[in-house]
């Protein structure tokens, strides 16, 4: 027998025993073992929708590796175009893609590893759970601002929103609201976080946030019939969605692409489902 097939029944063989020993369960990669070696910082800011995957990336990480330091912070889309353009960070955030002349100005590269959806949340003592897209638009113009208005109970409405850095507006405003105006009334909240805080402790409020964050602390609104949720994300139903992007200032190298190419691994793609985003691989 040649040495070229003995080699190959002893590997096959060898995954054999493997697969009794794990009572067949498929063998993983260990993802983490990109990181062997490696020292130094990673420094991410931008986007809030995007802290849960990257806290829980940068914790097993950091666990295992102590010689590798990842700081993540949040500050809106705009923040983290802005500040890995500038140098400023390794990685900026963002939940929306960004523009042309971003990317030229920066020169950016872009990758997409999840995406997204940006659902309307009222307070779940609210008993208005299905809204029109034209009621939303009015809602957040200001142009409706009694809840009776849309069978609800004879009280104001409590308007919530980001500001302008934030990609999760940028989502809602051009996909929910067609662009419409935000009433200047509205209350203007830091992140995902303190938008599900705010909505899950006003009875009378009503606001957006990445689907993502969606629990029972706030009830999602079925817009047009559909009702945000994960599948409808991921099946293209629900219309209000986006990418989530991590940038880099030129392409990555080091320790940031071996963080971004694990963003794409298995066990980071496994991260983003847990997290309740739809994974792109």
């Amino acid at each position: 027998m040649k040495k070229s097939q003995m080699g190959f029944r002893w590997v096959m063989a060898a995954a054999v025993l493997v697969l009794i020993a794990g009572g067949m369960a498929p063998v993983q990669a260990d993802d983490l073992a990109a990181f062997d070696g490696m020292q130094g910082t990673v420094r991410i800011s931008g986007g809030t929708a995007h802290i849960p995957v990257m806290k829980e990336a940068a914790k097993r990480i950091m666990q295992r590796y102590a010689g590798i330091q990842i700081t993540v912070a949040g500050g809106g889309s705009g923040v983290g175009i802005k500040q890995v353009g500038e140098g400023l960070v390794d990685v900026g955030n963002s939940g929306r893609k960004p523009t042309d002349e971003e990317i030229a100005k920066y020169d950016l590269k872009l990758f997409k590893w999840a995406v997204d959806g940006v659902g309307v949340v009222v307070n779940p003592k609210n008993s208005v759970h299905s809204l029109s897209s034209e009621q939303v638009k009015a809602v957040f113009a200001g142009t409706i601002g009694n809840w009776k208005a849309l069978g609800g109970p004879d009280k104001a409405i409590n308007l919530y929103t980001r500001d302008e850095a934030s990609g999760t507006r940028a989502v809602f405003w051009k996909k929910a609201i067609g662009k419409g105006p935000i009433s200047a009334k509205a209350n203007v909240v830091v992140s995902n976080g303190a938008m599900k805080s705010a909505v899950a402790g006003d009875p009378y409020g009503i606001g957006y946030v990445s689907v993502g964050h969606i629990d029972k602390s706030v009830t999602p609104v079925t817009l047009d019939g559909v009702t945000p949720t994960l599948e409808t994300v991921k099946s293209g139903v629900y219309p209000v969605a986006r990418g989530l992007f991590s940038n880099t200032k030129g392409d990555p190298t080091g320790l940031t692409k071996v963080f971004v190419d694990f963003l794409f691994s298995p066990t980071g793609q496994a991260i983003a489902a847990e997290k309740g985003f739809v994974a792109v691989n």
